[in-house]
Order: C-alpha cells, then sequence, then structure tokens
C-alpha cells in the first residue's frame, strides 16, 4: 500500500474502472464492491464483473457479504482463488436489503456470531482478512469496542469504522471518540470511515481518532481528485491547486470510455450517467445539457455530449 487513503467500497460505484481511476490519482488502496457469499449467484454478470481484477494494482482487495460462516469462508477461498491479496469483511453496510438478510452492519447485534464469522473466513485463507464495521446496531446498542476486541482475537489484520450506527445510516455526524476508543484500547491497525470531505478534515480525523488511515467514500463520487489533495496537504501543509477543467475533462471521459469498455455499450452507458452526474451536476455548464445526458443510449453520443459540457463549462468560467 503506498500511502494510508484507501477508496471505500460502495455498491454499483466502485467498480474496476472507478478502483484504478482513484488509484491514478493517489489512492492507496481501493476495495472491490461487496461480493455476495452465494455460490449460486456467483457466475451472474454482475458478480462476474465484481470480480474482474485484470490489470488493478496491488493490493486487490475483495469485500464479502453474508451470515452464515462456512459460506463466508468459501466465498473467501474462491477470492483468494481468483486474485484477491485480502478479504475484507461487510459488517458496515446499512441498506435494507442487505440487513434483512441479517448480512451488512445487520450483523453487530449477533456477537456469537460475529465471532464465528470471523474465524471462520480467517482460518479459511492464508491472505490478511480485514473487517467493516459500524459502530453499532442503534445509538443506544454500541458495541464497537467489543467487536473491535473480538476482531483482534480471531486474527483479523485491520479494522475499519463508519463512524455512525446501523440506524443512523448516513446521517448525523460521524462518532469520531468512538474509533479512538477503539484505537486507545485494541492494538489493531484502525481505518477511519465517514464525513472525509477535504484534506482539512482527514488530517483532522487521523489526529482526532490516532487512526492509521482514511477511508474516503461519497466525497470521491466526482471528485477523485480528493486522494492527491489530501495527500499534497499532509506533505506540505498547503493546499494542491484544483485541476483544470481540460485535466478534469480528460479524466471524466477517459473514466467514461473504460466504463463503457468494461461493461459494454448498453450496461456502460447507464452506469456512467451517475458517475456524469456527479462530475458536473454543481456547474451551470451541465444544467441544460442534464436531459440529453441521462436519455442519450450510444457511447460516443454521451462522449461528444460531455465533453460539450465541460466545453461550456470553460467558456462561462
Amino acid at each position: 500500500m503506498d500511502n494510508c487513503l484507501v477508496v471505500a467500497p460502495m455498491a454499483g460505484v466502485t467498480d474496476r474502472p472507478f478502483r484504478q481511476m482513484c488509484r491514478r490519482l493517489g489512492a492507496g488502496m481501493a476495495v472491490s464492491e461487496m461480493t455476495t457469499s452465494d455460490p449460486s449467484l456467483w457466475h451472474t454478470p454482475k458478480s462476474r464483473s465484481r470480480m474482474d481484477h485484470t490489470g488493478e494494482s496491488d493490493p486487490i482487495v475483495v469485500q464479502i457479504a453474508g451470515a452464515d460462516p462456512a459460506m463466508l469462508a468459501a466465498a473467501a477461498q474462491h477470492n483468494v482463488e481468483h486474485g484477491a491479496q485480502i478479504i475484507d469483511i461487510n459488517m458496515g453496510c446499512p441498506a435494507k436489503k442487505v440487513c434483512n438478510a441479517m448480512a451488512g452492519s445487520a450483523l453487530l447485534a449477533d456477537e456469537p456470531l460475529v465471532e464465528k464469522i470471523l474465524t471462520a473466513v480467517v482460518n479459511a485463507v492464508a491472505v490478511p482478512v480485514t473487517l467493516k464495521i459500524r459502530t453499532g446496531t442503534t445509538p443506544s446498542s454500541r458495541n464497537a469496542l467489543t467487536i473491535a476486541k473480538m476482531a483482534h482475537d480471531c486474527g483479523i489484520a485491520a479494522l475499519t469504522v463508519h463512524g455512525r450506527t446501523r440506524a443512523e445510516k448516513y446521517g448525523g455526524a460521524a462518532e469520531y471518540d468512538t474509533m479512538a476508543k477503539i484505537k486507545a484500547n485494541v492494538d489493531l491497525p484502525l481505518i477511519a470511515n465517514g464525513d472525509i470531505d477535504g484534506p482539512e478534515k482527514a488530517l483532522n480525523v487521523l489526529k482526532a481518532t490516532g487512526a492509521d488511515g482514511i477511508m474516503v467514500g461519497r466525497a470521491a463520487q466526482g471528485n477523485p481528485w480528493i486522494f492527491a489533495q489530501i495527500m499534497h496537504y499532509a506533505s506540505t501543509g498547503k493546499h494542491l491547486p484544483a485541476p483544470s477543467l481540460d485535466a478534469m475533462c480528460d479524466t471524466a471521459l477517459q473514466h467514461v470510455r473504460e466504463l463503457h469498455q468494461f461493461h459494454g455499450e448498453y450496461r456502460g452507458v447507464r452506469i456512467a450517467r451517475k458517475h456524469i452526474a456527479w462530475y458536473l451536476g454543481i456547474w451551470p455548464g451541465y444544467r441544460h445539457l442534464k436531459s440529453q445526458l441521462m436519455r442519450v443510449e450510444a457511447p460516443d453520443h454521451q462522449l461528444q455530449l460531455l465533453k460539450h459540457a465541460f466545453e461550456t463549462t470553460k467558456q462561462a468560467a
């Protein structure tokens, strides 16, 4: 790992093109979208794309999700056989679909099951196993410190904590005090996650928590330059100048081309729409093209309109 900045696993976002782009622009590590532990789903187009790590830089980190210890152990083995160098267990996702299956952050309510899962997965593979959690299921049932101690005892190699409970989803403020308590009481590398949206915030969180690394999620959507900005500020104390519109245009166009190539024309165009909205959504030059960009079906036309949106913004600047 080149630095302490990690791209958060985000369903429908951190596919291979997004991970590779963030690595090129300064992230030290990128975690895959969560992959199911259900073997009956491993050969669907979506699962196959999530397990495709061709051309990625080391370390290749695959996040697995589920609630059955044996299935999660088998999923870990399967992904290691297909190139994973680190396995990350998802106990942080608050999505209703995941939690209704008693996976993701819902697992935090069943500490004996958490221990069985951690033990099974660690014993199943020879590569490091990491864990991502929230601070608990509800504000009245925070048990992140207990889970962290359990993770240490089970042989987990590192812990990522999103500083909210399952019930809070992405609302409210992240609990950095909980992370600091974990770092002070558990001898385990800690990655802090939640509300890190710029260089100052990243350094403040590192200082406040004592964490060994920072995980950036939503703030990288449409702004993959955030990783270089954080690293530059950490090393110099000065802000890195914002990329030029030309540089931003080149990055966005390359990203969209890679989405087309990776997912195929039909899915690639549709997946690219949300990324385009993130790249351009706050700029006046985008607004009059929004409906066209969201409806366009042809890859070349989508790229042409995206380039035109940047040119329009540049002329208006």
